[in-house]
């Protein structure tokens, strides 16, 4: 048979074929129809929403049905220079052990990230997931950074708020140098240039996120606290120093935190499925265990504790897996999250 012959020979089945009734108990529904049926925009939207879903949908859908976390508020204090030893069972520090411990889920096995000191790397590393080469307490005059994968620009780039309260700060400049109370070392934000605008001291974005510790009090009043609030007290009130009139470092951040924690936990931010983590920034031998406490209406509490290890990675990880950023940062990538310690994990 020739070629021209097969084709009028397949042109003859195919105009037999559409002839035929469609659907009959003898007939198969080869073909529905020869010409496109008119359809609304709406029709056409809805059916392909329905028949093809894509990618993008798909994650639309995913993020729509992930609401448990989705308002969370998260509270982030870190204390100083304490093994988890000095202070679980001190009689130095009765509201954490006759308060907040029984309320609380706490982990026995958070520790600093390995060899990681002094001070400024750990606060570096939760909120980059790595210590980015330092291993001193300069200023940010010497240590800033370029790279901008951290955790508040990761927020920044998804719309979600944040704020650094810092005790002992102005509120007027950016808060790049110390004073006899504020240390730049326990603010992480400040080490990096899209924050600072490269260490300028009057960066207008610096100011906005970085608050004097005195607003916080007014603005869980008024439930206008950013969605992720880093908190650090001034280097009496964190167990750094032995300042008057206790000189017991232990003792002052205990009665510290005995006053400021209760305006957390009675705030709207709070109820509405807040996290309040309160930790210390390494060991003073070794690298601990120090201490992770953690507090919210989705957490195990009354006093649950695990053995897990854990590390700031940890901490950090779960920031970001409440608050769905990504990417995980650094070390955060390979690190346990926080999950055992809650009955309802906000995610």
């Amino acid at each position: 048979m020739t070629r021209l012959s097969t084709s009028r020979l397949i042109g003859w089945l195919f105009a037999t074929l559409i002839l035929l009734p469609i659907g009959t108990d003898n007939t198969p529904p080869i073909f529905v129809q020869t010409q496109p049926t008119q359809h609304t925009a709406a029709q056409i939207s809805m059916a392909t929403a329905t028949a093809i879903p894509t990618p993008t949908a798909t994650l639309a859908a995913q993020q729509a049905g992930n609401t448990k976390g989705k308002n969370t508020t998260i509270f982030v204090i870190v204390m100083e220079n304490h093994n988890w030893a000095d202070i679980v069972g001190n009689p130095a520090a009765p509201y954490i052990n006759t308060v907040l411990l029984p309320q609380a889920s706490y982990a026995r096995q958070y520790y600093n990230p390995p060899q990681n000191h002094p001070s400024e790397p750990n606060y570096l590393w939760l909120e980059g997931g790595t210590n980015f080469g330092i291993y001193d307490d300069n200023p940010p005059t010497i240590n800033h950074l370029s790279s901008n994968q951290h955790l508040v620009t990761l927020l920044k780039n998804a719309g979600i708020s944040w704020k650094a309260y810092q005790e002992s700060i102005s509120g007027t400049v950016c808060p790049l140098n110390g004073t006899n109370v504020y240390a730049p070392k326990h603010n992480p934000m400040i080490f990096f240039n899209d924050v600072t605008n490269n260490n300028n001291l009057y960066s207008p974005y610096c100011i906005a996120h970085e608050r004097p510790y005195s607003e916080f009090a007014t603005d869980l009043t008024k439930n206008s606290v950013a969605r992720y609030n880093f908190i650090t007290p001034n280097v009496c009130n964190d167990m750094h120093d032995a300042c008057a009139p206790a000189y017991n470092a232990i003792q002052t951040g205990d009665s510290w935190l005995s006053q400021q924690v209760p305006l957390i936990l009675a705030s709207q931010a709070y109820k509405n499925g807040g996290m309040l983590f309160i930790t210390w920034d390494e060991g003073t031998s070794g690298d601990g265990p120090i201490g992770l406490i953690a507090l919210s209406p989705y957490a195990k509490g009354t006093g649950y504790a695990n053995t897990v290890h854990y590390t700031h990675s940890s901490l950090l990880r779960t920031v970001e897996e409440v608050l769905g950023v990504s990417p995980l940062l650094g070390d955060a990538a390979h690190a346990s999250d926080l999950r055992d310690l809650f009955k309802t994990f906000p995610w």
